[in-house]
């Protein structure tokens, strides 16, 4: 059986970065009509340089090719949708035993202190922990300080380092948070946090070289690498511009060239 420091080399590089597309929002948001087609997407993606993919049980299953050999990390916790009520928490739905069935690298779940359910999502996050140092499998905890009900009034840079150092000690191997721009407070976050920190992408859709300055920021930084969704899938051309952040990752390109490289005409 693979360890976790075999399974983290398919996902964090040798130059101990990684670039991470999350495509598991179908889990709970619809998402068409940019994921209509979900395979023709993920390959355009792949190609473009993405080091690995976060992911549902349906598309891992369904179009395992499509991932060209790349990281998987599937998401183990959903069990509400957008249709249903809100006042509920995510649950636990998937095990690390299903992710190793479907061939997953990695598994990711929630992280929500000081939420309304802090106590489920931490409970939860340990029984994760406690099952992936079982089978030796690397977990990804998305650690978000008050949860989505808190807004961006809750992520605070004491908010945000308490959040991640927490899902350090709880035994994660990554963990996934955002950045605010604020650069002192992110480089507290990261000198406190003794596991690699990537940064997430948002629900907001920014423009181009918004999102690469933000990517190199946090590189410059000490984060280790990025997981982008929306904003890379909902993009016009979602290969040229997953190209375009592989290089600021492991080329550490400046964005300017990258934003040249991004409106080139082939």
């Amino acid at each position: 059986m693979a360890n976790k420091i075999h399974r983290l080399n398919h996902i964090i590089k040798e130059d101990k970065r990684t670039f991470i597309v999350a495509i598991d929002h179908g889990n709970i948001f619809n998402v068409l009509p940019e994921l209509m087609k979900p395979e023709k997407i993920i390959k355009e993606i792949a190609k473009g340089g993405a080091d690995a993919f976060l992911a549902t049980v349906g598309l891992v299953d369904k179009f395992p090719d499509a991932f060209m050999d790349k990281g998987i990390i599937l998401r183990l916790d959903g069990g509400m949708s957008m249709l249903g009520n809100k006042d509920k928490s995510l649950e636990r739905i998937f095990t690390v035993e299903d992710a190793l069935r479907l061939g997953a690298d990695a598994v990711i779940c929630m992280g929500f202190p000081g939420s309304k359910w802090e106590e489920k999502y931490l409970k939860n996050l340990s029984r994760n922990v406690a099952e992936c140092n079982k089978w030796g499998v690397p977990l990804l905890a998305e650690m978000l300080p008050m949860g989505f009900e808190g807004g961006e009034g809750s992520r605070t840079d004491d908010n945000l380092a308490f959040a991640c150092r927490l899902g350090a000690e709880m035994g994660a191997d990554m963990i996934k948070t955002y950045y605010t721009g604020c650069k002192e407070g992110f480089r507290k976050l990261i000198e406190s946090t003794y596991v690699p920190v990537v940064i997430l992408g948002g629900g907001k859709r920014i423009n181009e070289e918004k999102l690469l300055r933000d990517i190199k920021e946090a590189l410059d930084i000490g984060a280790s690498g990025v997981a982008i969704g929306r904003n890379i899938w909902k993009h016009p051309n979602p290969q040229r511009l997953t190209a375009a952040i592989a290089k600021i990752v492991h080329g550490d390109y400046s964005v300017n060239i990258a934003l040249k490289e991004l409106n080139k005409i082939y």
